[in-house]
């Protein structure tokens, strides 16, 4: 973030916060007080957005080693620092000249001297910042740089890679986990630290590749081999050391043992596992005897040797990993049984061994009781020519009140997960009698009886029903059709139709009640009586029966109010367009219409403002 975007946020966040309206005739405690909360609250936004900066970024003397080694190679620790110090004294002395101009707008005797001082007060903090510049682009750099290294933690189980350039680290590290780091055939393509992970017995594992380390001094390295020095020297892990047995890395094995030596002091409390890589290239099998005894030196102090091919997949890489990720695992149980903890679980545990008193034979037996009560068989006689065992259970279902072709069927206790005594009725028998005579006077009754052939009068009741509903279910689709529920007919004529439904149910209730007492001609006889009585219906002059359709509408035609005068449907839509764009000002004025004579404001400003003289409430 630039300088003047640092100040350009302060300021603009002050003018929106804070009011920006004062007049003249303001009171002067009021005006001090207004310019006194600008100034203030620009010093707590300045004040709470370096504090923000500062807390953020780590502290070297309170974080891991390894990260703070990382930070002064990197960025050199007293540049760090010292940036880090003069935000902190900036935030001080903008601290002091909010406190000092606060004081001063306390006795501003005008409005033009207060606004002065905000405005100097403002100036001078922002001024503070400004010089703030170089530091803050600094901080700003490293911020950038330190978010895009990896994640690492210096004591989880790790394995750190280290060796010549060139020699496989990365294409190791692509191998046994899930990274993607470039490979390619030239020295120094690793120039950073990156991390992997890996399972190994349920565990994970990091595994960390180092850039190449060349064989000088220490202080001849330059940043990038002191990243795979610095974690060699804190991380927590077991070293693995690369070598080139074919050496096209550009470097003899004799110069690759002379580097494991020069670094070894500083990782010589820690498991090491070198791995021969590109033994595809160059068996180890084939190598001349100087250089397999260049190899027995590496062996030397009990590091172990482990062939492996990092480019033809997992070719000798799993059992590297799996050596180093054991040894780590062998320190971890050997470092917890030194701890005092561990002393004190121990003393409460107790194995006891039992002693051998004889060579008497003593093998696991069941009581005999046992044995009677679940297993007890016995020998019975089947038909008087063998003999069979029968269980107990058999025993007893000679008891069963059953058939005797069900006694010794199986019978679950538990069927479709439920228990089946729980459905097991006491008085079981009796309530089957009751269901039983139930039943017998039910068919005596007739209810089981198949049902008597459909006579002439029933056929005819159900015609007439039948048609009853098609007509309403067609007259309940045309008013969706016409998308409307007013009436199609005359006042009079849907009275005559009532009395007509009327008279029908009637009549259907009456040939249901009696379709058994009457027959067919009789129910005609009495239709036709109901029709001549219908027949004596007012006669409705306007009403004309619809032959399409077949029912009764009216000679007027009902034209919607919004629809009559118009001559087609863009006719009708230019006209809701004139009348919607005459109401607008209607609507900007939040009136209904011309008519709407409503007081919104209830207090309004000219009538309760200003002093009241003796006399004059009676119109308030």
């Amino acid at each position: 973030m630039a300088v003047q975007d640092f100040v350009n946020i302060i300021l603009s966040k002050t003018q929106r916060k804070t009011p920006t309206v004062i007049h003249k005739q303001f009171d002067i405690g009021r005006i001090r007080r207004f310019y006194m909360r600008k100034v203030k609250y620009t010093q707590t936004n300045f004040h709470e957005k370096i504090k923000t900066i500062l807390d953020e970024f780590p502290k070297l003397e309170s974080i891991h080693p390894f990260f703070a080694d990382l930070i002064n190679m990197l960025y050199e620790a007293e540049h760090f620092t010292l940036a880090l110090k003069q935000l902190k004294r900036a935030m001080d002395y903008i601290d002091k000249v909010g406190d000092e101009y606060v004081k001063m707008l306390k006795y501003g005797d005008s409005l033009y001297r207060c606004k002065q001082l905000k405005r100097a007060a403002l100036g001078r903090m922002a001024t503070v910042i400004k010089k703030q510049k170089d530091s803050l682009q600094y901080l700003e750099e490293v911020r950038q740089h330190l978010s895009r290294l990896p994640s690492i933690d210096p004591e989880a189980p790790s394995l750190l890679l280290c060796g010549f350039p060139n020699v496989g680290k990365s294409s190791f590290l692509n191998t046994i986990t899930k990274a993607d780091v470039d490979v390619q055939p030239y020295a120094f393509t690793t120039k950073s630290l990156y991390v992997g992970h890996t399972n190994y017995n349920y565990l994970k594992f990091q595994v960390i590749d180092t850039p190449g380390l060349l064989d000088h001094a220490l202080d001849e390295r330059n940043n990038i081999e002191m990243l795979a020095i610095t974690a060699l020297t804190y991380i927590n892990a077991a070293i693995v050391y690369v070598v080139d047995v074919s050496e096209e890395c550009s470097e003899t094995l004799e110069s690759q043992y002379q580097l494991f030596n020069t670094i070894r002091p500083i990782f010589s409390s820690r498991p090491v596992v070198v791995a021969l890589n590109k033994i595809d290239v160059q068996p180890v099998d084939s190598l001349s005897p100087e250089k397999k005894a260049i190899l027995e030196k590496f062996s030397e102090g009990g590091v172990q040797l482990v062939p492996m091919c990092a480019k033809e997949g997992d070719s000798g890489c799993s059992e590297v990993r799996n050596v180093a990720c054991d040894k780590i695992l062998d320190i971890s149980v050997e470092r917890k049984l030194k701890e005092r903890k561990m002393g004190d679980i121990m003393s409460n545990i107790t194995i006891v061994q039992p002693e051998i008193r004889d060579n008497k034979a003593r093998p696991p037996c069941i009581p005999t009781k046992v044995l009677e009560k679940k297993m007890k068989k016995m020998e019975v006689d089947d038909g008087g020519e063998k003999k069979k065992l029968v269980s107990c259970l058999e025993m007893c279902a000679e008891n069963y009140d059953l058939p005797e072709e069900q006694k010794y069927d199986i019978r679950p206790e538990i069927m479709d997960g439920k228990n089946v005594a729980d459905f097991l009725h006491p008085d079981i028998r009796e309530k089957l009698e009751e269901l039983l005579k139930e039943q017998e006077m039910l068919e005596q009754a007739g209810m089981f009886d198949p049902p008597e052939p459909e006579t002439d009068e029933d056929r005819l009741v159900r015609e007439l029903m039948e048609k009853l509903r098609q007509h309403k279910a067609l007259l309940k689709a045309e008013s969706h059709v016409d998308n409307t529920t007013k009436s199609k007919m005359p006042r009079q004529s849907r009275k005559a139709m009532k009395i007509m439904a009327g008279r029908s149910r009637r009549l259907l209730l009456l040939m249901s009640i009696n379709n058994r007492a009457n027959n067919v001609i009789g129910v005609q006889a009495h239709y036709r009586v109901a029709s001549r009585s219908q027949s004596k219906a007012p006669v409705l002059k306007k009403a004309r029966l619809d032959v399409s359709t077949n029912r009764v509408r009216s000679n007027s035609r009902m034209t919607p109010r919004d629809q009559s005068g118009m001559r087609d449907p863009s006719m009708q839509a230019k006209v809701k367009h004139i009348a919607k764009k005459s109401q607008t000002k209607m609507n900007r004025d939040a009136r209904k219409g011309e008519a709407d004579r409503k007081i919104l404001n209830m207090r309004p400003k000219h009538l309760l403002s200003g002093k009241r003289g003796i006399g004059k409430t009676q119109r308030r």
